[in-house]
């Protein structure tokens, strides 16, 4: 048998540039930032002028906006504590989404944009359906949980 020869191996060699002690942000970075930044301003004052004048929308989407924010708190706590009554996250969390998805629901029902898509339904029975709907999701999450 031949043996190997040790010496044949060859160790990459890597080159150190400059004096570089930590990674600055880019200037690219920086303007992909304000971009960002500016983006969102944009947006935020378009919805503002958009729905100043009704005000059922804006506590819709802020009702939106404490749902994200719970599922979100719901999950870091499952993350961070663990999930040993896991019946107990999971209808947590599962009714969090779907009232998200009922209140996306109702939003869409209460635009005024969409009268021509839905024709038969009334602001009251939107509201109605979207009560009803919420009342049977607990009801089925609470006993989901035992």
């Amino acid at each position: 048998m031949a043996k190997k020869d040790a010496k044949a191996k060859t160790v990459p060699v890597i080159k150190k540039q400059g004096n570089s002690v930590a990674a600055e942000p880019t200037a690219s970075a920086i303007s992909l930032f304000q971009e960002l930044g500016n983006s969102m301003k944009i947006s935020f004052n378009s919805y503002i002028s958009e729905t100043k004048d009704n005000q059922k929308l804006r506590l819709i989407d802020a009702f939106l906006v404490f749902l994200v924010c719970l599922g979100i708190l719901q999950f870091v706590f499952c993350l961070l504590v663990g999930t040993f009554p896991f019946n107990a996250f999971l209808g947590g969390f599962i009714a969090t989404v779907a009232q998200f998805v009922l209140t996306v629901s109702l939003r869409l029902q209460s635009l005024d944009s969409n009268k021509t898509v839905f024709k038969g339904i009334t602001p009251e029975r939107a509201l109605g359906d979207y009560i009803f709907a919420s009342l049977a999701l607990h009801f089925v999450v609470l006993h989901f949980i035992n």
